[in-house]
């Protein structure tokens, strides 16, 4: 009883504190940027902490997961790894990631790997995620931060007057690399830091997209991101947020790949997107994984880098999504060795391709389930 009591009393102290924090934040409004902000991330990421110390979730699922110990405790073993990691990114993730556990039970497997986005910009939660990092990290598992640079997000406080105010996006690229982006990176990479465990960071992906992302050939040369990459890292190295595992992740359906590769020494591993649209719209038909990856799979393999499929879904229009699972899945291991992590798209609400939201969730399609389910059992230990 004392116990209980104890426990009460601390969570009310938390959550004053917390509270109090966030009334002055919200009456101080953007001069908070700064100590006081760290303060209530602190505090969020203590009553986060204390929740979860609380419940067996944690302790039940980084049991089952202890064979990844090394590699989420020591960012070496990610260099030749000698296990095969799933992962998923579900859009439905909460604090308690309730959704993709749930997700994982149904698939009897459990994912080394968690999946989230975050854009570059000046709001607060632009800032490194550490509460869901240490969340995910708490699991048993490491996060995989696709850390997007939409430019547009930023205020004159984080770049000053020497940004072109009226499309941050033209020659942006450029502009991270001559420093203009250094005090949000420097604080980001600070904070990554402070994690201090491993975490792969997924920069700029799809960046030889000309259509799709600002960060593309539209806006920028090759050579802008190349040195975009290599600068945010030096920032990132200056700040000795090594543990982060860099992910160069082109789109394999445009060639010209090879041009913005930021380098061997630069590069950790290669992330490879391989999505099927099927017959969603008039630019798309029922691809096989073999349709998608194959030929930017004989290329990239050349690098000698670990390889992910880093966005693994299908949609269900035009064609059998369960038999397009069970058959990517159980080639991988012979047809595309130097893929070692694949890594779920589970999302019902993606609207960033289409005119209307797109989804590419499973949970509730047993039969593709069953698939994924046989599929794994047919190879992994």
């Amino acid at each position: 009883m004392k116990t209980i009591i104890y426990r009460s009393i601390l969570v009310l102290i938390a959550l004053g504190l917390g509270t109090g924090i966030f009334v002055l934040l919200t009456f101080a409004g953007d001069k908070t940027k700064g100590p006081l902000e760290n303060i209530f991330s602190s505090v969020n990421t203590n009553i986060a902490s204390f929740e979860k110390s609380m419940t067996g979730t944690r302790e039940k699922r980084s049991q089952s997961l202890l064979w990844f110990d090394n590699y989420r405790k020591n960012k070496l073993f990610f260099n030749s790894p000698d296990s095969f990691f799933v992962g998923a990114y579900d859009d439905q993730m909460v604090e308690s990631y309730e959704s993709v556990v749930a997700l994982e039970d149904s698939l009897k497997i459990k994912f080394p790997i968690i999946s989230f986005y975050t854009a570059w910009g000046s709001k607060r939660q632009q800032v490194f995620p550490m509460l869901r990092a240490q969340a995910i990290y708490d699991l048993g598992s490491v996060p995989m931060i696709t850390w997007e640079p939409w430019l547009d997000d930023f205020d004159a406080a984080h770049v000053g007057n020497t940004i072109n105010a009226e499309n941050k996006n033209k020659g942006g690229m450029r502009a991270v690399a001559q420093g203009k982006y250094d005090v949000y990176i420097d604080k980001w990479a600070a904070d990554a830091a402070k994690f201090q465990h491993p975490f792969f960071l997924r920069f700029g992906h799809e960046m030889n997209d000309p259509y799709r992302y600002p960060w593309g050939p539209q806006n920028n040369e090759p050579q802008d991101y190349i040195d975009a990459w290599q600068h945010v890292r030096s920032r990132f190295s200056n700040a000795g947020a090594t543990n982060a595992i860099w992910i160069w992740s082109p789109h394999p359906a445009y060639e010209t790949y090879p041009q913005f590769y930021p380098g061997h020494e630069n590069v950790d591993w290669i992330g490879v997107t391989a999505l099927n649209y099927g017959t969603v719209a008039t630019w798309s038909q029922w691809w096989s994984l073999e349709d998608i990856i194959q030929k930017s799979y004989d290329s990239l393999s050349l690098y000698k880098k670990p390889m992910m499929l880093t966005e693994y879904g299908s949609l269900s229009v035009g064609g059998d999504r369960a038999i397009w699972f069970q058959e990517g899945l159980s080639s991988l291991p012979q047809k595309y060795p130097a893929v070692k992590s694949v890594v779920f798209f589970h999302t019902n609400s993606d609207n960033t391709t289409t005119y209307k939201a797109l989804d590419w969730s499973f949970k509730n399609d047993e039969k593709t389930k069953q698939a994924i389910i046989a599929s794994f059992r047919s190879w992994m230990r």
